[in-house]
Formats: structure tokens, C-alpha cells, sequence
């Protein structure tokens, strides 16, 4: 059986995890997630912020900027064309604050949590609905609890 840490950084943070910390720990999250999801994953850049924006809060209609953990900014593929113009890289911006708040509140390994927001952010590019994303989280964690030789 697989560690739960197997994504993690290597020993503990004796200090909250910094943006670049963050930034690591996604993209060794983003290498793992599951290939339904990563054999469509093109031009897709993940940015690690402190919060959402004004905008994205009001948009969102947050009551909190600790409401958001991720978003996905872009044009979903089943909405794109291949005669559309694109004006902006599209992007997976994960919040550093409301991160660590949720991962302090309910001691979920931080790259599980990571791991997480990023499939439902993927997801959300490729249209999938909830359901889906739950079962292709829940197909990887078996394959990442089988011994690999």
C-alpha cells in the first residue's frame, strides 16, 4: 500500500506553505491526476495565489474570499472552436489562503487537497460534471493504493 504522502513534499512545514511551496506540491499533483483528465490537458497554466480577486469574489458572490478554493478561467473545450481567436492562456488559479484554511480545519493531507481542487478545476475544462469528476477521483485513489512494481 502506497503512502498517503506520496505526492507530499518531502518532512513537515514548519512554517505555512509559501506559494512556491504550493506551486510545487501542484504540479507534482497535477502529475498524477487521472489520465481520463490528463490526455486532454493542453495549454493549461496553474497559478497559485494568495485570494481571489475583487472581480472573481463578486462575481462569485462570495461572502468570503475564503469561500474559493480554486477556479478554472477560460474557455471550457466543449465550448470551444477551432475557429475560435484565443485571447488569454486558459488557467487554474488555486488560492494559497483558503487552501491552508480548509487543510488546517480539516487536517486533509495538503497534496490530497491540492490534488482534489485540481481535478474538479480540470474537470470543469472538459465539461465533466460533478458525478464524473467524484468517480474519476475515486478510480485513482484505488490505482494509487495497488502496489506498483
Amino acid at each position: 500500500m502506497m503512502s498517503a504522502h506520496k505526492y507530499a513534499l518531502p518532512g513537515r512545514f514548519s512554517a505555512p506553505p509559501s506559494l512556491a511551496d504550493l506551486e510545487e506540491i501542484a504540479q507534482q499533483a497535477y502529475a498524477t491526476i487521472p489520465e481520463e483528465l490528463s490526455r486532454f490537458v493542453g495549454d493549461v497554466v496553474i497559478r497559485i495565489e494568495e485570494f481571489p480577486d475583487a472581480e472573481t469574489e463578486q462575481e462569485m458572490e462570495l461572502e468570503t474570499p475564503f469561500d474559493l478554493l480554486g477556479l478554472y478561467r477560460g474557455v471550457a473545450l466543449n465550448h470551444k472552436s477551432v475557429m475560435d481567436v484565443s485571447s488569454d492562456l486558459d488557467m487554474i488559479l488555486l488560492y494559497r489562503r483558503p487552501l491552508l484554511d480548509y487543510w488546517c480545519e480539516s487536517s486533509e493531507d495538503l497534496t490530497h487537497l491540492v490534488r482534489h481542487v485540481l481535478i474538479h478545476e480540470i474537470g470543469h475544462h472538459f465539461g465533466f460534471s460533478d458525478e464524473d469528476m467524484e468517480r474519476l477521483e475515486a478510480e485513482a485513489e484505488v490505482e494509487d493504493s495497488r502496489p506498483h512494481n
